[in-house]
């Protein structure tokens, strides 16, 4: 079982550290709202990295052919999704920001913890290519891939432990963020760079697919 909790830590660290647009818009979200907020956002994505974990471990192989044909679509839904997200943010920051609202932690938008659990859940689930990893890993250990229920769960417990705890690292970065930027000026300027960001990455997401 240690084998299986080792493999599943560093499968959950290897697809959770590379920060891509949602990271990105995990540390941006957290800087505006807090870290409750951040925290909720942080466990969706984790969420989401444990499921697809669960699905490599409990027919990976099988699952992929199926999804082929609906990854390149569920990738340009998910930069679309972040894109607007993104140019919502910097939208709200500007009115804000004109209306003299952006001294305080939150620029007006109401996103409580559960909301952006549920906002990052489906956030990171439209990206399928997380279940190929992971079928991809288990595949290539071979005759050591965990093969058992306890090692089974133990794989996906670790892969949804190792993402949650880096993801949370990256909304701590944003509450230290938010914390820094007193000023309206500098959040503003902060949401301006972190929606340009945002959007390179989602669009970078679609061009590398």
């Amino acid at each position: 079982m240690t084998a299986a909790v080792v493999a599943g830590a560093l499968a959950g660290y290897g697809i959770a550290i590379p920060v891509g647009a949602v990271g990105a818009y995990l540390v941006a979200v957290t800087a505006r709202t807090g870290w409750r907020t951040g925290a909720g956002a942080a466990l969706g994505v984790a969420t989401a990295d444990g499921a697809y974990a669960l699905l490599a471990v409990a027919g990976g192989s099988a699952l992929v052919p199926v999804l082929a044909p609906v990854t390149t679509p569920l990738r340009w839904a998910s930069a679309l999704v972040l894109t607007v997200l993104a140019l919502r943010a910097a939208w709200g920051a500007l009115a804000a920001y004109r209306d003299g609202g952006l001294a305080s932690r939150d620029d007006g938008t109401a996103l409580t913890p559960a909301r952006a659990y549920a906002t990052f859940l489906g956030i990171t689930i439209l990206n399928p290519m997380t279940v190929v990893y992971f079928a991809a890993l288990v595949l290539a250990t071979g005759p050591s891939a965990p093969d058992t229920l306890p090692d089974r769960t133990a794989f996906v417990l670790a892969a949804l432990a190792a993402s949650a705890s880096w993801q949370l690292l990256l909304a701590l970065g944003g509450t230290l963020l938010g914390r820094a930027l007193t000023g309206p000026r500098g959040r503003l300027a902060t949401a301006l760079a972190s929606s340009t960001l945002i959007v390179a990455l989602a669009i970078r997401l679609v061009a590398r697919g």
